[in-house]
C-alpha cells in the first residue's frame, strides 16, 4: 500500500476532505449495490409496516439469503476471475441425497455423509476446472454439461438405490445444531455459516495476494500467465471452492428440511448470478467485491421475501427482480466509467 494513502494536508478544510471521502466511495464497486439495498429496504418497510420489521420477517430473508449468499460468494469470484459455473444447481441436491442415501438410507454415521457430500462438490469442482483449462471451451457450456451430467447421476443413482427421487434423513441434536438447526425458532443457523464465508471470502479476495490473482486472471489471463500467476491451479481452485460452497448448502438443506430431492437446487444457478451481478462484479470479469456480493445478496433476498408482506402481488416480485437487475447492471457499467475517470485524473 502506498504510504501517503491519499490523505491530505492538515491545511484543508475538513469539509473538503469528508467531499473527497464520498467521491472516493461513490466511485467503489459496491456502491451502487450498497444504494439500492437501502433503497428496497426503506420501500418494503415502509409497505410492509411492522411485520416486515419484525423477528419473523428478518428471519424471512435472513435464511434466504444465507443459501443464496454461500453460493454466490464464489460465483462472485469466477466471474471476477472471467469464468461461469452453472453446475450449482446439479451439485446443491447432489450433495443433499449423497448425505441422505449414506446417512439415512444405509445408516452410516452422520460424519461419513456429510464428508462424502461436500467431496461430491469438490469432486465436480476439480472436474470443471480440469476441463476449462484443457479444453479452453467456454465455462459457461463445460459447467452446462457437467451439470445435465450430475443431475443424471444423481437421478439415476437415487432411484436405483432408494427406489424414489427422494430420501428422508433425521439428523442426530448436535448435527443439527451446528449445521441445520433454527436459531430462537426463526433464524437459521446457516446464518452464521455465510458470516464465516464472507469473512474468509473477503480475506482471499482483498486482503491476501491470491486476490491479486483473480482480478489478473479476470482482466487478462494471457497476461497473467506470463506474469508467473499460475493460472490453471488458480482456476481449479476456484471452481473447487465454488463446488464446495454449493454442496455445504446442500448439506445444510438436508439436515435442516430433513429430506432431499433431485431438484432442489434449479433455483440458486441464476439466483447466485443475479446477486452476484447487482453486488456490482462486471459481467466481462476483473472487478467486483466480496462486500458488493453481499450487499446484492440482501438485496435480492428482501426483494424476493419482502413481496409478501405487501399488499403487492407475489407474482410481481420476479418483475421487481427483472428491473433491479438490469438497473443494477446499468448502475455498474456507470461506477465504473465514474473510477476510470478518476484514476485518470489522478495520475494527472
Amino acid at each position: 500500500m502506498n504510504a501517503r494513502n491519499d490523505v491530505l494536508a492538515p491545511s484543508v478544510p475538513s469539509g473538503g476532505h469528508a467531499k473527497a471521502t464520498i467521491g472516493q466511495l461513490s466511485r467503489r464497486p459496491e456502491a451502487g449495490s450498497l444504494l439500492g439495498l437501502i433503497a428496497v429496504f426503506v420501500f418494503f418497510a415502509l409497505l410492509g409496516g411492522k411485520v416486515f420489521l419484525s423477528a419473523a420477517g428478518y428471519a424471512s430473508w435472513l435464511n434466504v439469503a444465507a443459501e443464496i449468499g454461500i453460493v454466490a460468494l464464489p460465483i462472485g469470484l469466477l466471474m471476477i476471475s472471467g469464468e461461469m459455473d452453472l453446475s450449482i444447481g446439479a451439485v446443491i441436491p447432489a450433495s443433499s441425497l449423497t448425505v441422505a442415501i449414506i446417512s439415512g438410507h444405509y445408516g452410516l454415521p452422520e460424519i461419513v455423509g456429510i464428508s462424502a457430500g461436500l467431496s461430491v462438490g469438490l469432486l465436480v469442482g476439480f472436474f470443471n476446472g480440469y476441463l476449462v483449462n484443457r479444453t479452453r471451451v467456454p465455462s459457461l457450456i463445460v459447467t452446462i454439461g457437467s451439470m445435465f451430467a450430475v443431475m443424471g447421476l444423481t437421478l439415476g443413482f437415487t432411484v436405483l438405490i432408494a427406489g424414489s427421487t427422494g430420501v428422508s434423513l433425521v439428523p442426530s441434536p448436535a448435527v443439527k445444531a451446528i449445521l441445520g438447526d433454527f436459531i430462537g425458532g426463526m433464524f437459521q443457523v446457516t446464518i452464521f455459516w455465510w458470516i464465516l464465508f464472507a469473512a474468509a471470502f473477503f480475506c482471499l479476495l482483498h486482503i491476501s495476494p491470491v486476490g491479486n490473482w483473480i482480478f489478473a486472471l479476470g482482466g487478462d489471463k494471457v497476461s497473467a500467465r506470463n506474469a508467473g500467476i499460475p493460472t490453471e491451479k488458480l482456476t481449479i481452485a476456484l471452481y473447487m471452492l465454488s463446488g464446495f460452497s454449493a454442496a455445504f448448502v446442500g448439506v445444510s438443506q438436508v439436515l435442516v428440511y430433513q429430506s432431499a430431492q433431485v431438484l432442489g437446487g434449479q433455483s440458486f444457478i441464476f439466483n447466485s448470478i443475479m446477486c452476484v451481478v447487482i453486488g456490482g462484479v462486471l459481467l466481462t470479469g476483473g472487478a467486483g467485491s466480496v462486500v458488493g456480493i453481499v450487499f446484492g445478496t440482501l438485496t435480492f433476498a428482501i426483494v424476493n421475501q419482502g413481496i409478501y408482506f405487501t399488499g403487492i402481488d407475489p407474482n410481481l416480485g420476479s418483475v421487481i427482480i427483472g428491473a433491479l437487475l438490469l438497473l443494477a447492471v446499468m448502475m455498474n457499467d456507470k461506477f465504473r466509467l465514474m473510477a476510470m475517470s478518476y484514476a485518470a485524473k489522478k495520475k494527472k
